[in-house]
């Protein structure tokens, strides 16, 4: 219904936004389900649907300002799902200018994709031209309910955390990663979560990397909903990669009494992922297989 309204219409509408809000619900929910096929058709069909031409709509900037930052959210789900080539081999857009949000996430996926990789200097090169391109965001930019700037910086304190840590900065590594959550948890209410990509499910699987177990069990638990020491809009209840997560850390001390329900849910939600689940974050490569590098 909603191609053949598009295909209908004049001139691209406000229901093209309803459009592209649905699909970005859809890559969210694919991302936490772990269903890389339809958050990835989901980022490509907005990216369809969002030409140069809307981009580009002169004296309309609530409508091309908001498309655009539909277009960009296609980061969230390469850098989610691990694809780490994939995003370096992407081109960057050629109109910084224009895919304003855009351009800023790309730098910022190929700068995790490349640290992860321990490709340093070319990772270093994209932190550089990611905080270039932010100082040249206007404070006014927004995308739904956030400024801009107040959604990228979350991914400021990601890529700063797995560029340390990847560098082997573990300390410094966390510090930058608990900011990011930090920020996320404080960002304004909107549907689906201005910052798709939990950043608790970064810090826990790299603290699990290194042996934290405990620490690492107490931010799955937080994510997951089961602390109750976290608002219920930064929670994430049942998300496969929390609970693949939660269940590891329960396996390394042993715990018996909550396991199998955990374990339940854990089988109940992989059999939903169409695509292997080894962490909660594919940035922790000491839990990766081959096909995700």
């Amino acid at each position: 219904a909603n191609d053949l309204y598009l295909a209908y219409a004049d001139e691209p509408t406000y229901y093209l936004l309803g459009c592209c809000h649905d699909l970005h619900l859809m890559m969210f929910t694919c991302m936490l389900s772990g269903q890389y096929q339809p958050a990835l058709w989901a980022a490509d069909r907005v990216r369809s649907l969002v030409a140069r031409d809307v981009v580009a709509i002169p004296g309309r900037p609530k409508l091309t300002q908001t498309v655009e930052g539909y277009h960009a959210m296609k980061s969230h789900v390469q850098v989610r799902f691990g694809r780490w080539q994939e995003i370096i081999d992407e081109p960057a857009t050629a109109e910084p200018g224009l895919y304003v949000l855009t351009a800023a996430m790309q730098h910022y996926a190929k700068g995790v994709a490349h640290a992860t990789l321990g490709n340093f200097a070319e990772a270093e090169r994209e932190r550089e031209v990611f905080h270039r391109h932010l100082k040249g965001i206007a404070p006014e930019r927004r995308f739904l309910s956030n400024p801009a700037q107040a959604s990228l910086a979350v991914g400021v304190a990601l890529l700063d955390g797995e560029l340390a840590y990847h560098q082997g900065r573990h300390d410094e590594a966390y510090g930058h990663l608990r900011q990011a959550v930090e920020l996320d948890d404080n960002l304004s209410y909107t549907e689906p979560w201005a910052w798709m990509h939990p950043p608790r499910h970064a810090l826990a699987a790299l603290l699990l990397d290194q042996g934290h177990a405990q620490e690492a069990e107490q931010v799955y638990r937080d994510d997951l909903g089961l602390s109750g020491t976290v608002q219920r809009c930064a929670q994430h209840p049942n998300n496969v990669w929390a609970l693949h997560g939660l269940v590891e850390c329960l396996n390394r001390r042993g715990e018996t009494d909550e396991l199998p329900i955990l374990q339940t849910s854990l089988a109940a939600a992989l059999a939903r992922a169409d695509v292997p689940i080894t962490s909660s974050c594919l940035c922790r490569t000491s839990a990766q297989q081959g096909c995700c590098h």
